[in-house]
Parts: C-alpha cells; structure tokens; sequence
C-alpha cells in the first residue's frame, strides 16, 4: 500500500529512468546548408549531446548542391549556433554555449557537395558510408521521391549484418489524398515501413507527449472522459505572427494543409484516443490510426476558411496577407480555419470537436479544452450560480492544465462562484530548453517509431480534409481583421451548437 506523504514532507515530481546513448551511426543529412539544418538539428544534436545521448561514434555527413568544404561547414555552423546565444527571439536560445559540447557536434562534420538527383552523388555516399547510416530529407518536398528512388537505386537502404538504414521525411507527406498515397507507395518500393520515420516536429514537443501520461495515468480523470460527461472538444493552435517571409510557400500551402491533417490530427489523436494495448510504437500507432479512421470526413458546410485583413498587432498597423511579400493580390488562399468533426465510437458518439487554426490572430496559444456537461444534481440552478466546468490542456507557449470548479461563495445563503484549480509544469519540473527534434533524433536513432506517423496514418488523415480540398478550389474566402479572433463565420459555425469558441486570450 502506497504511503502518502505527510504535509511536511517534499511532494516527490520526478522519476528519472536512464537513457544511455544511441547506437552508433552516420546521420546523412541532405540539405546541409538549408534553414532546418542550421536552425533545428544542429541545436537539436547539440542537446542531445550536453544530455549524453549521442555516442562515440557518430558521425554527420552533409550533403548539398553548394560548393563547400568540411572546415567551411564546420565554421558555417558554428557562427550559426553561437549567434543563438545572442539573439534572444531564436527558437534555440541558450545562455552560452558549451564549448565541449558543441565541439563535439563540431568535430563529427563532414561536407560532400552533390546534386540529389545525380547518381554520383549516391555512389560517393555508398563509398564512405559503413553501418548504420539515417538518411535526413531536410530538402524541399520535390525531393522525396528522387532522393529515396536513388538511395534505394545505390543499395544504400538495403539492411544487412544487423545494420539499420533509415530515412526521415519532413512534412509535407503530401498535398491532398491523392499526392500522399503516390509518396508513400513511391518510399515503400525503396524501403520498408519500419525504416521510413515520417517526422512531425510537433510530436517532439514534451507537452505533447505529457497527454498520453495526463490521460492514461490518472484514474481521476480516464472514467469521465468520454460522452457521458464530456460536452464537447475544442482544440486550438492559435498564431499571432503572419506569414512573414514565406508568402511564396504559403500561397500553394494554405492553413489547411500547413496544419489540420499533421498538428492538430496528432493533438486530436492524444485528446481521443483509446487507451493502447502497451507503449509499444505499434500498439500506440494502432491505437492512433484506429481512431482516425473512425472520424467523419469533414464537411464543407462546417468548415470555415479565412484571410486576415489588414489590422493592428500589439498597437503596430499590420498589413493585410494580400499586400505580403509574394502573396498574389487576388489571393483566396485561407490563413484562418475552423471545422467541427464528429467521431464515429462509443466513446465519443454525439460529441463535437471543434479545431481550429490560423495566424495574426490575438493571441498565441496551442491548447486543448475539455468542456464538461453541466452537473446532474439538480440542488443548484443556473440561478445560485451554477456552470458547467472546463479542463484547458495548455499546450504553448505555457505547458499547463487548469480546470475550473463550482464553489460556494463566502457569505450567507448559497451562491456558487467558478475556481480554477491548476498547475504549470515548470512549478513541478525543471524544463530544459528544447527545439523540438531532440527526442525525435533519438528515437530514430534507437528505432523507436511511436512518435512518428505511418502510411496508414498519412492517407487517412488526408482523406478526412479532401473534402475539403477539394471544395476550396474555388470558393471564395472570408475576411477577419489582423489581431481579433478570427472571422466572424467560425462563431457562427459554433452558435446553431450553443456553444461558442473559448477567448483566445484565456479569459
């Protein structure tokens, strides 16, 4: 029998279970010199190697069409990490940088200039690869294919003598149905699924993957989390940034693809997900792929698509997306949406989810709220005071729960007040600064695939948004101001429920 701890007693937070160090491999990266190299995975290996989780052996080939030298990367990539540590709005912002640590990194560097769909370049590559080799696609997704086609073509993902070879593709896993199925047929004529991990640095956040624990290791909360208490789901990835520079990708790109079928799928899948057989990577992504393919194919007639206006940011004027750099004037490219889609289980039969996501709105949040239904007694009225109660899971940029609750109102008679009894997880747990790939490098390293996605997965989070795609090809799209809320047609998505969107600004 457990013993609790007495009032005086430090309430113990943490467990630590030890993870030694990777295997030892080449981690081919192509797109040397591109951002995600510079500004994610090398912070990223850095990490992992002030936290001991790289080993000896390991080593880090760069491949790109830029004439370049070992040494000349090497410098490159150090001017680019030590210029985080000055730059306090860099994604990776350390205090310093220790120099052990990067030197490290540093000394395992090696340059190949070569074209990704020229032969030579797989040849050179299969002459100085031995072992275990993982092929990164930090490339833009035209290369998929080609580059997969050609390490297939060279032997290079051929396992033999126990050495592993595996590929990581970066989101896009396509644009539409259709384009997923023709990638993932095209990697699956080269490599197994077990070698191919689809990354989605989303699932690399901790906050994320503390729901699988929130959910499942807490007998308070698995027996009301379904139907019969839960009213309805909202969940929000909420941006106040624009497009910013890269009005050219967003234009073929879109909200909905930027981020329903990946990010907010994977926050939908953590939030309603059946309880898996084990945390085996299978078991989790059998669980993941069952539900969603329980979840109606949306509907365009509740689904909402915006455009921000030109509007004000923090008390700055901000120009409308039609008038950002690379954007068509006459654009009908949606920066905003909103869908309520229903999920076809016992669990959840009758229960709305309602997702939404967009930028240059007015406040910066990822969460997931929990909506409960209103109480069964019928002691109290809505006239004492009564409300129905909420858990709002934040996801970013603070990782914390908070949950209100019904409670008497100090005085005479009885009249009830909302409480919100919470907790941020920086109070209970030292957070250490992440990028988000850290965990995601290492899994691959070790083979564990549960935070990555697979075909299954892929196309049949696709299937559910086609409908939509496919009925936005021509529709028009409505205007929301830059800083408000989002257009008014998502509140009136939700209004024929009775219900409406919680603030964006958590109140």
């Amino acid at each position: 029998m457990h013993r609790t701890p007495t009032m005086s007693e430090p309430l113990r937070t943490e467990t630590p279970m030890h993870v030694g160090p990777a295997p030892p491999c080449t981690l081919v990266i192509f797109g040397a010199h591109g951002d995600l190299t510079k500004r994610l995975l090398m912070p990223a290996l850095y990490n992992l190697v002030v936290a001991g989780h790289l080993p000896d052996a390991f080593r880090i080939l760069g491949v790109d069409h830029n004439h370049d030298s070992d040494e000349g990367w090497r410098r490159l990539l150090t001017e680019t990490i030590h210029g985080f540590a000055k730059d306090p709005t860099a994604e990776f912002h350390p205090d310093r940088i220790d120099e052990g640590a990067w030197g490290f990194v540093r000394d395992r560097l090696d340059y190949q200039k070569g074209d990704f769909e020229a032969e030579e370049t797989y040849r050179s590559l299969a002459a100085s690869i031995d072992g275990n080799a993982i092929f990164y696609l930090a490339v833009s997704a035209r290369f998929f294919g080609p580059i997969v086609d050609r390490l297939g073509a060279a032997g290079l993902l051929r396992e033999r003598e126990g050495a592993f070879r595996r590929v990581v593709v970066e989101k896009p896993f396509g644009s539409d149905l259709a384009s997923a199925r023709d990638l993932n047929a095209r990697l699956l004529a080269q490599a197994g699924e077990g070698q191919i991990f689809r990354i989605d640095h989303f699932l690399g956040k901790e906050t994320v993957q503390s729901l699988l624990v929130l959910r499942f290791a807490n007998r308070i909360l698995e027996p009301a989390w379904n139907r019969d208490h839960i009213d309805c789901v909202e969940i929000t990835a909420a941006e106040t940034i624009g497009v910013e520079e890269r009005g050219g990708f967003y234009e073929t790109t879109g909200a909905l693809r930027d981020m329903v079928p990946n990010h907010l799928f994977q926050l939908l899948c953590m939030a309603a997900m059946e309880p898996p057989a084990s945390l085996a990577s299978e078991d989790v992504r059998d669980t993941k792929a069952a539900l969603i393919r329980s979840i109606r194919p949306a509907v365009p007639s509740e689904a909402v698509r915006g455009q921000y206006g030109a509007g004000d940011d923090a008390g700055h004027s901000v120009s409308a997306y039609r008038d950002e750099p690379d954007v068509d004037p006459g654009s009908t490219t949606e920066t905003y949406v909103a869908l309520r889609l229903m999920i076809d289980s016992p669990r959840w039969d009758g229960v709305p989810f309602y997702l939404r996501t967009g930028k240059r709105l007015s406040g910066r949040r990822t969460e997931i709220v929990i909506h409960f239904k209103d109480p069964t007694t019928d002691l109290f009225d809505a006239e004492a005071g009564l409300r129905s109660g909420f858990m709002r899971l934040r996801i970013d940029p603070e990782h914390g729960v908070a949950t209100t609750l019904n409670a008497k109102r100090p005085g005479p008679g009885i009249s009830l007040g909302q409480v919100i009894a919470g907790f941020d997880y920086g109070d209970f747990f030292a957070e250490k600064p992440t990028v988000g790939y850290e965990t995601l490098l290492y899994d691959c390293m070790v083979g564990d695939s549960t935070l990555f996605q697979r075909a299954d997965m892929i196309e049949g989070a696709w299937a559910i948004v086609d409908p939509l795609i496919q009925a936005w090809r021509a529709a028009p799209v409505v205007s929301y101001p830059a800083g408000s809320d989002g257009p008014d047609a998502a509140n009136a998505l939700l209004a024929p429920d009775g219900r409406a969107w919680s603030r964006l600004d958590g109140r």
